[in-house]
């Protein structure tokens, strides 16, 4: 999969490895605005405390 990707890149190598850095700080974006925050909220977060006297 990831070779198929890299074959579609257009360019020299150099302006692929931009165009890579920049989908994967796309991605890691949209999972942090929107997928990881959806998560949380679904997940029953129970607050605990370890070591309370």
């Amino acid at each position: 999969m990831y070779a198929a990707l890299w074959r579609v890149l257009p360019g020299p190598i150099w302006i692929r490895i931009l165009i890579v850095l920049i989908l994967v700080a796309a991605v890691l974006f949209v999972l942090d605005l929107w997928v990881f925050p959806w998560v949380d909220s679904i997940i029953n977060n129970q607050e605990a405390t370890v070591g309370g006297q």
